[in-house]
């Protein structure tokens, strides 16, 4: 599915992958019922999945569909080795070994030794081939998942149904696809198998072989029926499960657990954990009970249906109708046709099942991208970038009702020019800077970038010129060298680039005391992490900017840590470094925001005063009243 729209229609889109009606306490809608044509699309998503399959390991998809192939005729082979054998026994007993009846039951032995060797090594083949298959696509299908994920736009990211989305196709990615494959080569040995047993049969009486193939239609019935439900309540309870994964992060994790112990949160979020354990519990015995009960009462009608077999078969042996080796072969047949036809109604109904969950992970693999780079897209030039915003408004994903993020906005960063941004939180700062790097495009207006739509650039090309650290900056529990390292990946392992742009930030100081130096592993989850302070983590976080050696370079309040003659020091650094090229800082302290050449004030999403520090003093406007209320704090 492309997102060609804008925030309503990426909604939209979420919506209309949720079939059927939520309301009703979570009771599916008329679009959720099972019905028969539901079941026949059981193999609707085969070809797609052998075709996944097939491209990450071809050599073992073929060697499992010929083992399984090969299973599916040992039981006939079983049945007439053994019919053989008992008859063969029965022979020697009359005739006391003579006339070389012996002989032939010791080599009918050793061939139902080589049968059922032959069907353990069939067995263990196909294990093997299916394990090792399986770990390789298992790897393979999550890889695809976070290379999709790597493709998709930030507003994807900032939207809960599609959340659902990505952690069911993570869920299902690892075990569906072998499954639905092994269980569909399965049907194939089940089907050679059932053919045989059904030839053996109908040379006995047509209407015993249907009647062996008519018992298990009722468990199907049931099984397919509960399988159903069980993907419905999957599909319901998918935001739950990330409201429980979320309290479990909430308890395990480094970042949180400061907090959590002081505040004393930790029985609060195990207590609401604990309640959607509950209810998830309750919901899956409601089925699971049930769903087993009705397999059993299906299969005693089953089983008295193969009695009646058996003793037609019995009596056709005591009139003489067929020999001893004739009960043998049809009491076998019988029993494997009947379950052999239940094993492929079993392998249908599981089929179908897995055909309702590997749809979630093809579901997630359509999504593309809205925001994308043009055919043969420019490359911006220049050692700085000039910047025009005209009359641009924007407006979150689900947000509109609440007001634009920004409104009309206008102004313009010419090349090697420092810029800061100013105004209260939630006025726009932010947004400008997402805006500017394409993490979204404006609703209206246009941005221009050396004086072409910044729509014209390549993505890759734009972004890899633009060095920005957020306010949330990622702390990476890498070494220290690679933590700055990845603000230009091509060149993490360059020590050299690494040190000076450490050097640049300030963070060498904080590196150089550390057991490896660059080398020494940072955070507390990997074996002997070093914990930063939120002040060094910040000037780590500012040396991944000036590792890139970027045309424009913004930092989003990545400073708020840092005390006020640090955050001074840093700034009044970042424009040395900074000269001959574009800037933008954003900044609440207004002792750094006066080193930029010019400022803009955002109020409410719109440009509100412009001009340089001394120019909006004059001015006596919001900039000279925001000014003046932080220095009387300072007195």
């Amino acid at each position: 599915m492309a997102f060609t729209g804008g925030a309503a229609r990426l909604r939209t889109a979420f919506r209309a992958r949720r079939t059927g009606n939520r309301g009703g306490g979570g009771q599916p809608g008329e679009s959720d019922r099972l019905t028969f044509a539901k079941v026949m699309t059981a193999f609707a998503s085969l070809p797609r999945v052998l075709k996944l399959v097939w491209d990450i390991q071809p050599v073992f998809t073929v060697l499992l569909a010929l083992l399984y192939i090969a299973q599916g005729i040992v039981p006939a082979l079983t049945a007439f080795v053994s019919a053989s054998l008992f008859q063969a026994v029965l022979n020697a007993i009359l005739k006391h070994g003579a006339a070389g009846t012996t002989n032939i039951v010791i080599w009918l032995v050793i061939a139902q030794f080589a049968v059922q060797a032959l069907n353990s090594l069939l067995g263990t083949l196909s294990n093997i081939v299916q394990q090792l298959l399986q770990e390789k696509t298992s790897y393979a299908v999550q890889l695809r998942v976070m290379e999709k994920a790597n493709t998709l736009d930030l507003r994807f990211f900032e939207d809960s149904e599609f959340y659902d989305s990505l952690q069911q196709a993570q869920r299902e990615a690892s075990t569906r696809p072998i499954n639905m494959i092994s269980q569909t080569f399965g049907l194939g040995r089940t089907v050679v198998t059932l053919f045989s047993m059904l030839f053996i049969l109908v040379h006995l009486a047509w209407w015993i072989a249907l009647l062996a193939l008519l018992a298990p239609l009722p468990a199907f019935y049931a099984d397919v029926r509960y399988g159903w439900w069980g993907y419905q309540m999957m599909r319901r309870q998918s935001p739950l499960r990330r409201e429980m994964a979320y309290y479990n992060t909430l308890l395990t994790t480094d970042t949180y657990n400061k907090e959590i112990k002081l505040f004393t949160l930790g029985g609060f979020f195990i207590k609401l954990y604990r309640s959607l354990a509950t209810r998830f519990y309750r919901e899956a015995r409601a089925l699971i009970v049930p769903r087993y009960l009705a397999s059993f009462g299906w299969e005693q009608g089953s089983t008295l249906v193969n009695g009646f077999i058996y003793l037609y078969i019995a009596l056709q042996t005591v009139r003489g109708a067929i020999n001893f080796g004739g009960l043998t072969l049809y009491t076998q047949a019988a029993l494997s046709l009947g379950g052999s036809f239940d094993s492929l109604l079993s392998g249908v109904s599981s089929t179908y099942e897995n055909n309702l969950f590997i749809n979630t992970l093809f579901s997630f693999l359509e999504y593309s991208p809205e925001i994308t780079s043009p055919p043969e897209g420019r490359t911006p030039e220049g050692d700085g970038l000039e910047i025009e915003f005209r009359h641009v408004s924007f407006s979150y994903p689900g947000r509109e009702t609440k007001g634009q993020a920004l409104h009309d906005v206008s102004f313009t960063i010419h090349a090697g020019e420092a810029v800061a941004l100013v105004g209260r939180n939630g006025a726009g700062k932010t947004t400008i800077v997402k805006l500017l790097t394409r993490l979204y495009d404006p609703d209206e207006g246009q941005i221009l970038i050396n004086g072409h739509d910044i729509k014209e650039y390549d993505l890759e090309a734009l972004r890899a010129r633009i060095g920005v650290i957020f306010q949330d900056y990622v702390t990476y529990y890498l070494t220290a060298g690679r933590n700055i390292g990845v603000g230009k990946v091509e060149a993490i392992d360059d020590l050299v680039g690494v040190r000076a742009a450490a050097a640049k930030s300030g963070a060498d100081t904080v590196i150089e005391k550390l057991p490896a130096a660059y080398e020494s592993m940072l955070g507390k989850w990997f074996e002997q992490g070093q914990q930063l302070s939120g002040g060094e983590w910040q000037k780590v976080a500012l040396a991944r900017a000036f590792m890139r050696d970027a045309q424009l370079l913004i930092l989003d309040e990545p400073t708020s840590s840092l005390d006020p003659q640090a955050e001074y020091e840093v700034f009044a650094r970042f424009r040395e470094l900074t000269a001959g090229k574009s800037a933008i800082f954003i900044s609440h302290r207004f002792s750094t925001v006066r080193l930029a050449n010019r400022i803009i004030v955002l109020e409410n999403g719109s440009v509100l005063e412009e001009g340089t520090h001394t120019d909006l003093l004059a001015l006596a406007g919001r900039y000279a009243e925001l000014f003046a209320l932080q220095a009387e704090a300072y007195r």
